[in-house]
């Protein structure tokens, strides 16, 4: 267990290009969401899941977003402020295929930054990331202020350790670790490799 962490399922999202809420879609006997929720069970003591409103079909704490319909950097807010660890590790709820072995590797590279984030192909994998609950006032400033309010644009304000695909592909040759299902041709392809 890492234990000075909180995992953070960001399940508040409108779902908008799978047509209805992915979380509560079935892969391999569970809902997404609960099958997030389990994996972060097996590395962290303590999972939180950020949602929009609360739900009943959630079966661990839940913390609403302070900022409604602000995306996934509203979510991540509103995770850092209800912890009691220094960090959280966020993650989406409909990235099936993440291995616990790849969320151990990247929370070696947590000191002396306030994120830690996986670049797959040359992509920030920001839904995949740790995050330092000291960079939650400048968090919060990013997003009260005008203008677009995304997880990409707040990394350019911390101190971010990127750590390449080079430094996972031990682990996750595949690199399936960073599939995210957004469309039902996603979810449809996800369940072909089952």
């Amino acid at each position: 267990m890492i234990e000075d962490c909180t995992g953070l399922v960001l399940a508040g999202g409108h779902s908008r290009r799978m047509g209805s809420d992915k979380t509560v879609l079935e892969f391999e006997g569970q809902t997404l969401l609960q099958r997030t929720v389990a994996l972060l069970q097996t590395v962290f003591p303590h999972v939180l899941v950020s949602v929009r409103n609360t739900r009943q079909d959630v079966t661990v704490p839940q913390v609403i977003d302070e900022y409604p319909d602000a995306g996934p950097l509203a979510g991540l807010c509103a995770g850092l402020a209800k912890v009691d660890t220094p960090w959280v590790f966020a993650v989406a709820a409909d990235m099936p295929f993440l291995l616990p072995e790849v969320i151990r590797q990247l929370a070696l590279r947590r000191e002396g930054v306030q994120a830690v984030v996986p670049v797959i192909q040359g992509c920030p994998q920001p839904l995949a990331a740790y995050y330092a609950v000291s960079a939650l006032p400048e968090t919060r400033t990013f997003l009260a202020a005008p203008g677009k309010h995304s997880l990409r644009g707040v990394l350019e304000r911390l101190t971010v350790c990127r750590v390449h695909e080079n430094r996972l592909q031990g682990i996750d040759p595949s690199l399936r670790s960073f599939v995210d299902l957004d469309t039902p041709d996603d979810l449809a392809a996800a369940r072909r490799r089952e």
